[in-house]
Order: C-alpha cells, then sequence, then structure tokens
C-alpha cells in the first residue's frame, strides 16, 4: 500500500472514531437529540393492562415488574405515577414522577417517559398553586428537555406555559413574557409541522390559559393580544374535535367569547362589550355550567348583581349533579353566590346562602382535615414519630380553619346587619332629602312671594328720581320697603323687622300690608305709624316680635316732607357743603311693642335737590371674614364723595362696596336700601 493510501485510510479512521464517540456519549453539551417513542415488550403489557381501566392491577403489575427487574426505575416510576394519578391520588403520583425525573437518564429511550413524568409532575403543581415549587421543579426539567429535538413539543411547551404563568403570579412579567415568547414560538413551529392537528388543539388551550391569566390581572391590553391569537386558531380546534367532541369545542368557543367580553369592558368598551354579550347568550356553549359561573364573574363586574344571582340558580343543581365535595376551596362558590344576592338587595337569599356555608362548615373541617393528613402521610410514611408528626400537623390545619371559617360566619352576620342598617339609613336619608327639598321648594316659593309684595317698579313722576332693593339673607327675609302715589303726595316707608327667616317674613308682610292700607286713608306719617303698632302689638304679638320703621311723606310740587321715625337708622341727607349727614330726628320706640303709645312726627320744608338715602342696619353692620363691620364712617365717606348720577346708582355703588367689605363671607343681615331725590 502506498504512503498516500496509507494517509487516506487512517483519516477515515480517525472520522469514524469521531463519530462513533460523539454518539456514545451522554452529555447532552454535545448537541440534541431526537425522542422517539420506544417500546419494549414489557412496555406494551403494561399499556394492555391500562387499556383495560383496573389500575390497581397496572399498579401491581407495575410491582412485579420492579422486583423481576424488567424496567428501569424512571419507568417503573413514571408508570406507577400514572396508575395512582388515574386512582385520583395526585399526592401519591407527584412523588412518583418527581423520583422519575430525578433518576440520571442513563438511557436515552426512557426521555420520552422523562418528559411525560415532567409534564404530568408540574401539572400537579400548577393545580396546587405551588407556584413557588413549580418553578423551582420546573427549571432544571426544562434545562433537559430544552436540549431535547423532540417529535412531540408538547411537554416543554406546556411547561414553559405554566411556568410563564407562574411568573405572573409571583409578579415576575418580564420573565413570565419571555416564557410566553418561547411558548408562541414553539406553537408556530409545531403548527408548521404538525399533520395531525394535535398542534392546533394544544397550542389554542395554551393561548386560552395564557389568556385568561392575563385576564385574572386586569392586564388587558396582554389579554387581548392572545385572545386574537386563540381565535385564529379556533376553527382548526374546532375539525380537530370533530363531532365526538362538539360540546368541547362549544365549551371553548363560548369561553373564548366571554373572555373578549370582559377585555373589552376592562378596555372601556362598555357599549361593545354589552352587544358581545348579546351575542354570547345565543351560543351553545353559554348553557355549560362552567361557563355560566364564568358569566356570573363577568355580571358581577358589569353591576348586573341582579342578573349574576339568578344566574347562581345553578350552583345547587351542579353540586349535586357533579358529586363535588364542598371543600375549603370550593365552598367559596358559596360566597360569590352571597355576594350576588347581598349587591342585589336579597337579603332573605344573603341568610339563606349563610346558612348553606354554616351547615357545610363541619364537613368542610373534616375533609380539610383529612386532606392534609393524607398530605403529610405521603410525605412521612405516617410510621411512629412521622405518624405523630403528621396527625399535629393535620390537627394546626384544623384549628387554623376552624378560625376562619368562624371568622366568615361572624363577617356574614356583620354584612347582612350592616345592610340592613345602611337601607334604613338610605331610607331615612331619602325621606329627609324629600323633606328638605319640599322645604326648599316651598322657601323659594315664599321667596318670590314676598319679593312681590316689595314694588320692582318706581313712579314716574316729573322731577321724581326713586330707587329701592332688598336682598334678603337668607331664602326669606324680615326688611321691607313701599311706597303709595296719591296725587302729587308720595308716601314711602323702609323697616327691619327684628329676626329673620320665616317668623320675620309673616311679620313683614303684615307691617306692609297696614302701610298701604293707612296710607290710602291720606293719614299723617305719625298717624300711621301709632295705628300700625295697635295693630301689631298687644297679645296677638305672643312672640314679642317688632319693626323699626321709617315712614314718609312728601309733597312733590314743594319739597315739604312729613316723616316719623319708629326706632330706626337715622337717613342720610344731602345739602350744603358737607354733601350728607345723618338727619336728627325725635326718638320713637319700634312698632309693636308696646300698646297704646302716641307717636311723633316731624317735617322739613323743603327736600329739593337734596338725595334721602335711607337703610337697614344690614348695611352699615355688614360684617367681613374678621368680623369686621362696614360701619356709620365709611357710609358717610362714600356718599359724600360719590357723584350723584341717579337713584340707582347710589344704591348699586353701595351694594358693590358692602359685597367688597364682606370678601366671600356669608350675610349676617337683610340688606335693604332706598333713595329718593325730588328736583
Amino acid at each position: 500500500m502506498c504512503k498516500t493510501n496509507y494517509h487516506i485510510v487512517l483519516v477515515i479512521i480517525a472520522v469514524m472514531m469521531t463519530v462513533l464517540t460523539l454518539a456514545g456519549c451522554s452529555d447532552k453539551k454535545h448537541g440534541p437529540l431526537r425522542v422517539e417513542r420506544i417500546d419494549t415488550e414489557v412496555d406494551t403489557l403494561v399499556f394492555k393492562a391500562r387499556k383495560t381501566g383496573d389500575h390497581q392491577r397496572v399498579l401491581a403489575l407495575v410491582d412485579s415488574l420492579e422486583k423481576a427487574g424488567a424496567l428501569s426505575p424512571l419507568r417503573i416510576n413514571y408508570y406507577r405515577g400514572e396508575g395512582l394519578r388515574e386512582l385520583g391520588k395526585d399526592k401519591e403520583a407527584m412523588e412518583c414522577y418527581r423520583k422519575a425525573t430525578e433518576k440520571a437518564l442513563d438511557n436515552y429511550d426512557d426521555l420520552w417517559c422523562y418528559q411525560e413524568a415532567a409534564r404530568h409532575l408540574t401539572r400537579i403543581l400548577f393545580n396546587e398553586q405551588n407556584y413557588e415549587e413549580f418553578v423551582n421543579t420546573a427549571i432544571p426539567l426544562l434545562s433537559v428537555l430544552d436540549s431535547v429535538e423532540s417529535y412531540d413539543p408538547e411537554a416543554r411547551i406546556q411547561i414553559h406555559a405554566m411556568l410563564g404563568m407562574c411568573n405572573l403570579k409571583l409578579k415576575q412579567p418580564q420573565q413570565a413574557k419571555e416564557n410566553f415568547n418561547i411558548v408562541y414560538a414553539g406553537c408556530q413551529q409545531w403548527l408548521a409541522e404538525d399533520t395531525t392537528g394535535r398542534a392546533s388543539f394544544a397550542s389554542f388551550q395554551n393561548y386560552d390559559n395564557i389568556a385568561g391569566f392575563y385576564l385574572d390581572l386586569e392586564e388587558f391590553e396582554e389579554t387581548n393580544k392572545w385572545l386574537e391569537r386563540e381565535e385564529a386558531l379556533l376553527p382548526a380546534y374546532v375539525a380537530y374535535n370533530g363531532e365526538n367532541m362538539k360540546w368541547l369545542s362549544d365549551y371553548y368557543t363560548a369561553r373564548l367569547k366571554i373572555n373578549q367580553i370582559e377585555t373589552v369592558w376592562g378596555l372601556g368598551n362598555k357599549e361593545e362589550a354589552i352587544r358581545l354579550y348579546d351575542e354570547y347568550k345565543k351560543l351553545p356553549g353559554a348553557e355549560i355550567d362552567y361557563n355560566i359561573f364564568s358569566e356570573i364573574a363577568l355580571l358581577m363586574k358589569m353591576g348586573r348583581y341582579a342578573e349574576a344571582a339568578d344566574k347562581y340558580a345553578i350552583l345547587d343543581r351542579f353540586v349535586q349533579q357533579s358529586g363535588m365535595e364542598l371543600s375549603l376551596n370550593t365552598i367559596g362558590i358559596y360566597f360569590t353566590k352571597m355576594e350576588a344576592n347581598l349587591k342585589a338587595g336579597r337579603k332573605d337569599s344573603v341568610c339563606y346562602v349563610a346558612k348553606q356555608i354554616v351547615e357545610n362548615i363541619d364537613s368542610v373541617i373534616t375533609r380539610q382535615k383529612e386532606s392534609e393528613a393524607a398530605k403529610l402521610a405521603t410525605i412521612y410514611d405516617t410510621q411512629g414519630k412521622e405518624r405523630q408528626i403528621a396527625e399535629q400537623q393535620a390537627e394546626l390545619a384544623h384549628q387554623r380553619i376552624i378560625g376562619l371559617l368562624v371568622a366568615i360566619v361572624l363577617l356574614i352576620i356583620f354584612f347582612v346587619i350592616y345592610t340592613l342598617v345602611r337601607r334604613r339609613a338610605a331610607k331615612r336619608m331619602a325621606e329627609m332629602r324629600a323633606a328638605q327639598e319640599r322645604i326648599e321648594n316651598e322657601l323659594r316659593i315664599a321667596r318670590d312671594i314676598q319679593m312681590s309684595m316689595v314694588p320692582s317698579t318706581f313712579p314716574n313722576y316729573e322731577g321724581l328720581d326713586m330707587y329701592a332693593s332688598m336682598t334678603p339673607a337668607k331664602e326669606v327675609g324680615g326688611d321691607l320697603y313701599g311706597y303709595v302715589l296719591i296725587g302729587d303726595k308720595l308716601y314711602f316707608a323702609l323697616g327691619d323687622v327684628s329676626g329673620k327667616g320665616v317668623p320675620a317674613s309673616l311679620f313683614m308682610a303684615q307691617a306692609t300690608r297696614l302701610f298701604r292700607t293707612l296710607a290710602a286713608q291720606k293719614m299723617m306719617p305719625a298717624e300711621i305709624c301709632t295705628h300700625m303698632n295697635d295693630a301689631l302689638s298687644g297679645e296677638d304679638n305672643k312672640s314679642s316680635m317688632f319693626v323699626t320703621f321709617w315712614l314718609g311723606l312728601v309733597d312733590l310740587t314743594t319739597g315739604h316732607l312729613d316723616f316719623c321715625n319708629a326706632g330706626h337708622n337715622p337717613p342720610v341727607i344731602g345739602g350744603g357743603e358737607h354733601h350728607g349727614n345723618f338727619l336728627d330726628m325725635q326718638p320713637n320706640a319700634p312698632i309693636g311693642l308696646w300698646p297704646g303709645m302716641e307717636f311723633v312726627g316731624e317735617e322739613i320744608d323743603s327736600i329739593k335737590d337734596r338725595p334721602l338715602f335711607i337703610y337697614t342696619d344690614g348695611l352699615n353692620e355688614a360684617e367681613n371674614r374678621q368680623q369686621k363691620q362696614f360701619g356709620d364712617d365709611r357710609l358717610l365717606d362714600i356718599l359724600r364723595t360719590m357723584h350723584f348720577d341717579s337713584a340707582q346708582q347710589v344704591i348699586d355703588t353701595l351694594r358693590e362696596e358692602v359685597e367688597r367689605h364682606r370678601n366671600g363671607a356669608e350675610p349676617n343681615d337683610d340688606l335693604t336700601m332706598m333713595c329718593i331725590r325730588i328736583s
């Protein structure tokens, strides 16, 4: 053999040795392996036993095969876990799956069993809501599965989906998105390669679970993204299920719709949510019990409590037909039923549901105690000291549950009592509001009547400029003013009744009527005051009310003024260099204090071109926030420095000055002003 051929042979041998070395190496860092399900005759024997449904026989067969050493420890634990899971013993099955996934992978034929054990183990942990333990368990399992090129990626995708949902529960949104991105990429690749339809089925359900988790967290934008992906797969999902699984298609079609409604509602488009809800009610899957519970939750969020309470009529039937035993978790359904009836105002139904909860407390406690003991018995072999520990732990759990349930019952009683008290209070409040509105309406009417008793227009007489205004401090007041024009004689008066409010307004109405009646008889001012005093004082005035009154009678041709002051503030009269001073007057008592009094009148030869300003003490005694009064000096200063344009201008100016002085303070008295000028 030539030297060249010899070297070629050596190269070929080296390459073959490298390939054989890589193929025999058990270290997964050398590249992904493709998992194929390889069943031996022994595996086939186990599968045939499982098909019979006699899972106790399966467990016995697995025990025999283990003693004979016919299966690897990993497969023994996997098959034993499957048998226990089928018997409803998830705790025991979980321990078997855990042992299967803890075994070293000496034989790659076991990888299929490994991934199935990993899938079931994580599923049980996830269903138990043991999120921290799930994360600690799932991450090492995924490090193995991610290195395997599987012909069926379902286990890997499903575990990543559950891991992302656990991340959400553990407040790790970024890690959740990373896992969900892996799920979506894996599903897209699987959908592209799959020819059986299984990928559409599994992907649809993964998307549904992810959307549901985001919806529970009210992350509506993320929810909507996954619901759109789920909706895109709906036709393929329905086709895969076929007629035999039509009920499942109906269930998930309705579930998708109700999740969309809740998302649209959460995003604020309430009209669209209501429209979609009307569509939902027509779907066949809307009548499936589990969807009805979701519909109830939606109705509660929409504030349609009566409809939610009506839907809860299915609860007792559902519990009875499903054979569901109430536990600490499932009894929560009754609490939401109670909440719906409470918010719908159905106190009798609330009490009935509370009675149901109380009646089931003992059985719930017993089942929870048995469950805790069984859980601990799985971990500790319930032998000797371990059994005592398990019983002690179960007893502690029992006591905690009793305390919790007692607190719940007390809370129910509190809510019932609180609701009844609140309803009575609301009823009383409504009655009080109605009464207050009625009183306010009556006061508005009284104000309108009172304001109609004082003139809003004034005589159109040549040479006469007259204006007056009245502003009550409350709805109605006790101030008054008026005038009576008879030929060229003008009677005018202004008064202030003691007190405020309705009593003062009634007394004011009497005084106004008497003034007009007596003035029409052409009496002199002092005579009018004397007659008014006789009518308003004495036994008929049991509340001892009185009115300070200023009454004038002016001859519009000569300017001669007769007047009588009955205890009222002195008017300001203009003239001379000082442009205004308080008028000097004889004292008289207010009208209404003592019967039989004779009032004294006075006169001024002429008030022509001398403005006369009359007012109540709501002007000079007006207070600001610091309770400082407007004052007589300020009143005189304003009138002396003001250029007289008209009677109305004088009153408007003083009203503005009073408001400026108050500076936002509430009026402490009625404010009435009158100004007269004869030229």
